[in-house]
């Protein structure tokens, strides 16, 4: 599966070409709306505009994308590939293993990536439909009220998040023509604008970039760069979804993308030094350079593409938000979550509950901030974060690859100064609705944390016995008539990547809680590995035929489904006479060569036995209560229609103060 994945995607086609433009700048694809928008509200509107203001605008934009995006994400980050996959979560499954810490920036930077995946949809969209309050039939029938706005940007919102359970198979089709309509829409509109003003040409120099940074001219002064910064805030998706398109697709179609974007961007430039003292202008409220630079005649045309790139691009961040929560789970950083299949696309994914969870806070951010400008102000904020968290993975992978030394350093100064001047210019951005992205972000990255602090107290504390201390007493238990027969094959999951070794309490749960007789026990581990797409299992027998240790080592992409793993096992086992057949008389089915199959999970509650500190036992009682709104393991292995036993046992960790009676005699 593995192999064909990635020759599918290693060679250049045109299919390859158009997904890839339709999935991988959407989020980067639109910022061409709100920008220059947000650069012009910043400086205070089209009268205190200057040639010398626009011109060092457009060379932060140019060499923003240019240091950010094609050196940094095109050309160094997209090498990092975990077998063809990418994202911070990929990377940091390649180099978790150089140090324990590295889980903090995967976990943060993880965080801020779902926080801003809330936030593009309510942007890109209001961005979008805003442009209706130009046209003036628009006016005629609904008004110039922003509530209108705001109620047709919901209604595209819940639309879109509706549609997710059906999966998005057949409209995915379509987004690879339409984003390529939409970039040569921008070339175009780009072009027409600027080329009367050819001039505009020179902003290509950083000379400009730098002086307008400490020019009157800028109201803002560095803090321009927060608005700047909104010109790249979809790079990190072009590392996110190498594993759905490859390398080579983005390698070829990033050069005709930033070509566009930069043509409009230009253009727009081109248009606001046209307008600047035009009167009729500068009493507008809402400049939108990039509308109101498409000719007349093709407004309703630029209004609709732009809407549907939108769309594409919320569709894009939706589902990179499924995937992102989906290998955080694998990794342990996450709960499980319900996780469903809808279409026969590989890698797509839908997660009822997170999705209802994405679409409750778009709305409420439509809602609350109301306005596109109010967004932007608190956009971009969020992704500085992962950005930064991104460098400091990347520089543990080039150390990890043996890159010298000063090689790494030189790489990991250069990129953290750049974002961390994006980052400290976003900081004003907290006051004016930051603050919402930091809510979120750090609401994630809490749930994060209790998981893999839980996980990390469990594993201090966990109790493990040697199989072979106890074969002799499940031989007996195995061939004693006497004791009902509990199941055929009894399974018992394990965290235990020893085949060696099994928790204490599952021999207890075996042997002393009225015995388990079975003709087979089976001791299951599924381990999680850095490989994005591995599928492996070790077997372990312990020179008997009636016990079974099996690792099953699955990547962290790939559905967790023991019933048809172990069903395949099994069958596997019983054709190689590792395991006697079972006798199935009364079986409808024919030449059925297994019994049936019991699982049992062990659930553990917290004993008030347990002496932790009062923190750690906060963190655990909070994932108990949380793991009660979450699948249950039987969902999350594939097991809700198997016979499944849930024992629950108490889990009494650190050294309990138990009080001992003394025994008194009688006076």
């Amino acid at each position: 599966m593995v192999s064909s994945k990635k020759t599918c995607i290693t060679k250049l086609s045109l299919g390859g070409i158009l997904v890839t433009l339709g999935i991988v700048y959407g989020d980067i694809g639109t910022s061409p709306l709100y920008v220059m928008k947000s650069v012009l509200q910043g400086n205070g509107g089209l009268d205190n505009i200057s040639e010398n203001f626009i011109l060092g605008t457009l060379s932060l934009v140019f060499w923003t994308l240019t240091i950010l995006t094609t050196i940094k994400y095109v050309l160094i980050t997209l090498k990092a590939d975990n077998k063809g996959e990418g994202g911070i979560f990929s990377l940091f499954a390649l180099v978790r293993n150089r140090s324990k810490w590295l889980v903090i920036p995967a976990m943060i930077g993880g965080s801020a990536l779902l926080a801003d995946g809330m936030l593009t949809p309510a942007v890109t969209v209001t961005s979008a439909v805003e442009g209706l309050k130009l046209l003036p039939v628009f006016k005629d029938l609904f008004g110039d009220s922003q509530r209108n706005i705001v109620i047709l940007v919901i209604i595209i919102i819940c639309s879109l998040f509706f549609i997710q359970h059906s999966g998005t198979e057949f409209i995915g089709k379509l987004f690879g023509p339409i984003m390529f309509l939409w970039f040569s829409s921008l070339a175009v509109f780009g072009i027409i604008n600027l080329a009367g003003n050819l001039s505009l040409l020179r902003a290509l120099s950083p000379y400009y970039a730098v002086t307008i940074l400490f020019s009157d001219d800028n109201k803002l002064g560095f803090f321009i760069l927060g608005s700047i910064f909104l010109c790249s805030t979809g790079a990190e998706a072009l590392y996110s979804d190498l594993g759905h398109v490859g390398r080579k697709h983005i390698y070829f179609t990033w050069p005709f993308v930033k070509i566009c974007l930069l043509l409009n961007y230009f253009g727009q430039g081109a248009w606001i030094l046209s307008v600047k003292n035009s009167s009729s202008h500068t009493i507008m409220e809402d400049v939108n350079p990039f509308y109101q630079m498409i000719p007349s005649g093709f407004l309703i045309y630029g209004i609709v593409i732009s809407t549907l790139a939108a769309i594409i691009a919320s569709q894009a961040l939706i589902s990179g938000s499924f995937t992102l929560v989906s290998e955080a789970i694998k990794l342990n950083l996450f709960p499980r979550l319900h996780t469903l299949y809808p279409s026969s696309l590989k890698g797509q994914l839908y997660i009822p509950s997170f999705n209802r969870i994405l679409c409750v806070v778009c709305i409420g951010i439509v809602l609350y901030f109301q306005s596109s400008d109010k967004m932007e102000a608190a956009y971009g904020l969020a992704i500085t974060v992962t950005m930064l968290m991104t460098t400091i993975l990347l520089f543990n992978y080039m150390r990890k690859k043996k890159t010298p030394i000063v090689l790494a350093v030189i790489m990991l100064v250069f990129f953290m100064s750049f974002e961390l001047s994006f980052f400290l210019a976003n900081i004003i951005k907290f006051f004016h609705g930051g603050f919402v992205a930091v809510i979120i972000a750090l609401s994630i990255l809490f749930i994060m944390y209790i998981w893999y602090r839980s996980h990390i107290i469990k594993m201090r504390f966990r109790e493990v016995v040697p199989i072979e201390d106890y074969i002799k007493q499940l031989n007996q238990l195995h061939h004693d008539t006497d004791v009902p027969k509990y199941a055929s094959n009894l399974v018992c999951l394990t965290n235990c990547p020893n085949t060696k070794d099994i928790e204490r309490k599952i021999m207890y749960f075996l042997l002393d809680k009225r015995p388990k007789r079975a003709d087979v026990y089976w001791f299951v581990n599924v381990y999680v590995t850095d490989e994005p797409y591995q599928a492996d299992y070790v077997v372990e027998k312990y020179n008997t035929s009636f016990i079974v240790n099996i690792q099953i080592n699955l990547g962290f992409r790939i559905e967790q489904n023991l019933n048809v793993f172990l069903r395949q096992i099994s069958t596997e086992m019983v054709n190689n006479k590792e395991i006697d057949n079972q006798s199935n008389a009364y079986s409808i089915l024919p030449n059925r060569k297994l019994g049936d199959f019991r699982f049992v999970f062990i659930e553990e509650v917290l004993s008030n036995q347990s002496s932790l500190s009062a923190w750690d036992s906060f963190l655990l009682r909070t994932k108990f209560f949380i793991q009660k709104f979450t699948v249950s393991p039987s969902n999350w292995f594939g097991l809700d229609t198997s016979d499944v036993y849930i024992e629950k046992v108490p889990m009494i960790l650190g050294h309990s103060n138990r009080t001992v009676l003394k025994r008194k005699s009688h006076e």
